[in-house]
């Protein structure tokens, strides 16, 4: 079977917009053309490639196995352009990261601070989303890079580094668990709460510790986002769990205390890219950054 390439690039923009129309919009081309160019792949394929619903296109089976070989194409293709490049002196490239919204305070700048430093032609897009999220984009080639926290393995996802990271509580410096050297969560039960919904991982992590308690808990927000849940906590409205990645200038401050969290497993910090996919050099080198700054921050916890 020959498919032309133009006609990989187009099906691969109708995935990852979910729509022939926004495809068409980006690809400035008509819909009715770009329609009929992906009947013609269907039809070349032997199968259909998205299920029509209300709600937009889905790939079906056939579409999943195209869109994995798809994926592979056109990462090779910008693989091979950039080494190309890489050869003529012009040390160029572009990184499309995925991270979580507590790792953009100190711990992503302070990567791409090195980056830009040692390689300033190379340029990045940054993204914000849930640990899952951030892996799927990785694993779908949405992204290059995914620096998250992930609890179980990924099969679509290779592994460059990881590190744990003590789960602990948070309040401020006159909270009356403030003193201690470490707590409970059913000692922290007895405050205001505020949790993170499931899109963060730390809510993994906390689910069992939830099942424990016998009684119901004053929970005063449940939240995806990171900065609110620590700005609640620096109004003295409740007790928040996280690690210490992203309240870094609150404890040099000393605007918030850091209790570790006795029983509570450690949040796995780790740098991912799709699995046997060849790296760029210049997202081999982000990664290579990446990997070593991890393991500053892990020795500077330890």
């Amino acid at each position: 079977m020959k498919i032309h390439a133009k006609a990989l690039i187009h099906f691969d923009a109708i995935r990852r917009c979910g729509s022939i129309r926004q495809a068409a919009k980006q690809l400035h081309l008509s819909s009715s053309a770009l329609n009929r160019q992906l009947l013609e792949l269907e039809s070349q394929v032997g199968a259909p490639l998205f299920e029509r619903l209300h709600s937009g296109l889905r790939l079906t089976p056939s579409g999943e196995v195209l869109a994995r070989h798809v994926i592979h194409v056109i990462q090779d293709e910008q693989r091979m352009t950039l080494e190309l490049q890489a050869q003529k002196g012009l040390q160029s490239g572009h990184i499309n990261l995925v991270t979580v919204e507590a790792l953009t305070h100190a711990f992503v700048p302070a990567i791409l601070e090195r980056m830009a430093s040692q390689h300033p032609r190379v340029s990045a897009s940054v993204r914000i989303a849930g640990s899952r999220k951030a892996a799927d984009e990785v694993s779908d080639g949405s992204a290059d890079v995914a620096i998250s926290f992930l609890h179980q393995r990924h099969t679509g996802l290779q592994q460059i580094a990881v590190a744990p990271f003590a789960l602990g509580a948070i309040v401020t410096p006159g909270h009356a668990l403030a003193s201690r050297d470490g707590v409970t969560f059913s000692q922290c039960a007895q405050h205001p709460l505020v949790l993170p919904t499931p899109e963060i991982s730390i809510h993994e992590a906390l689910e069992p510790l939830l099942r424990a308690l016998p009684g119901p808990l004053q929970v005063i927000m449940q939240t995806n986002s990171f900065e609110l849940m620590k700005q609640m906590v620096r109004q003295g409205r409740g007790v928040a769990f996280v690690n210490r990645l992203g309240i870094e200038d609150e404890l040099k401050r000393g605007a918030l205390v850091h209790l570790p969290l006795k029983k509570a497993p450690p949040s796995l910090l780790g740098i991912y890219v799709r699995a046997g996919r060849s790296l760029p050099p210049a997202i081999g080198r982000f990664c290579q950054f990446a990997a070593e700054y991890l393991q500053q921050r892990r020795d500077e916890e330890s």
